[in-house]
């Protein structure tokens, strides 16, 4: 029996049975379906995309994985190198895992044993957003905000060490001036809050978050598993406001395999350089670095660069902008686009109940959640699937 996730067993649908994939299809046992949301925001390439299969498939022929502990490999070392080059400013020091929430739970233990390390042992809190989502793993669900997700915490009583604000300057200036002394770390998805109803802001948010870590000596984290390889119109919102660790992950492999990174600075690499061993960071998922994932996110990369890919993300929110602008209904609150995302958000959850069903008979994979009635198609899209996507979301409303 498989266990689905963000489902009731006892009452959920049966999912539709996928028996081929290619470009921006899904063949399922109930019909083709244009994947609008990318396989969770990651499948950027589409599916059997043959460089990156290519890629996987030589990188097996010669050994699938090793540990990182007491061993190394070219695939680890080539990316590494890559991301390092790629990655603005001095955003050089790779530490591999397995997953978006893992590699998030790295950055949060980077940021608290930063200051550990400094003696600075008071800097115990998190400052976050309203709204945010991190993951689902502990420390990842304490730095998110969204009791659909987490209620389980409650448990444990509330959260005790996470502050979470606003995407308003004013909020996070006094929250600044208020619990500096004890803060470690802001993180932040910066430009587009994913899983918490794709919520847009504005990027003089992010400027002054940097100028107010610069002042009060605090790490700015950017979780861009979402929002990195070009998802908000940027390659990554990073190249716009630099922080202090990135963390990668959903289309770092093309969504081919499961990888992320977390991406440090030089100053926050140095704070665990040191003779003393107690000043090591001790982490090490099994998987980090593994050889066939390292290979897939070369071949993405190499892709993402040389077929132009800031150009393709261009005309698809030019498409939405063209398609999407001024669309309304009495049951929307609001439609948000940026870049290569658009969400419609309803005033009542109720008025999504059936759209997947709706959706796929139309020829649209589609995912709804919550109040929320989004897209996030694969890069490689054509204007006639994506017209498809968008004209179904329409005549969801027309319809009625």
């Amino acid at each position: 029996m498989i266990w689905y996730p963000y489902e009731q067993m006892k009452t959920m649908k049966a999912p539709y049975e996928v028996v081929d994939a290619q470009g921006v299809w899904l063949d399922t046992r109930e019909g083709r379906m244009i994947d609008s949301i990318s396989s969770w925001w990651s499948v950027i390439h589409g599916y059997r995309h043959p460089v990156l299969t290519n890629a996987i498939m030589e990188q097996a022929r010669r050994f699938s994985h090793v540990m990182l502990g007491g061993l190394t490999h070219e695939p680890v070392q080539k990316l590494s190198e890559k991301l390092a080059a790629w990655l603005p400013g001095d955003l050089d020091y790779c530490f591999f895992s397995d997953s978006g929430s893992v590699g998030v739970e790295v950055a949060l233990k980077m940021a608290l044993q930063y200051y550990v390390n400094r003696g600075e042992l008071q800097r115990t809190k998190i400052l976050s957003l309203t709204h945010a989502y991190h993951g689902d793993t502990f420390k990842t669900m304490e730095a998110g905000d969204d009791a659909d997700y987490h209620f389980i915490l409650d448990v444990y009583g509330g959260k005790r060490d996470v502050i979470h604000i606003p995407t308003e300057i004013a909020a996070l200036e006094e929250a600044f001036v208020r619990y500096h002394a004890h803060v470690n770390c802001l993180i932040v998805e910066p430009l587009l809050q994913g899983a918490g109803g794709m919520r847009m802001y504005d990027i003089s948010f992010l400027k002054r978050a940097r100028e107010l870590c610069d002042q009060y000596g605090i790490l700015l984290i950017f979780d861009e598993v979402a929002t990195g390889f070009g998802r908000t119109g940027n390659r990554f919102v990073a190249d716009l406001v630099l922080p202090d660790i990135i963390v990668l992950g959903k289309a770092l492999t093309g969504g081919y395999i499961g990888h992320a990174v977390t991406v440090a600075r030089r100053n926050v690499y140095d704070g665990f350089y040191d003779d003393d061993a107690a000043h090591a960071l001790m982490h090490g998922p099994t998987f980090m670095g593994n050889a066939l994932a390292c290979s897939a996110a070369l071949a993405s990369i190499h892709v993402f660069e040389t077929e132009r890919y800031m150009e393709k993300i261009a005309r698809i929110a030019a498409v939405i902008k063209r398609e999407m602008e001024g669309f309304a209904d009495p049951r929307i609150r609001e439609v948000r686009m940026m870049g290569g995302c658009v969400c419609i958000e309803v005033n009542e959850p109720e008025t999504l109940a059936g759209y997947q069903e709706f959706a796929r008979a139309r020829g649209v994979f589609a995912r709804p959640f919550l109040k929320y009635l989004y897209a996030m198609p694969p890069y490689i899209i054509g204007e006639e699937e994506l017209l498809q996507i968008l004209n179904t979301m329409k005549a969801w409303f027309w319809r009625r």
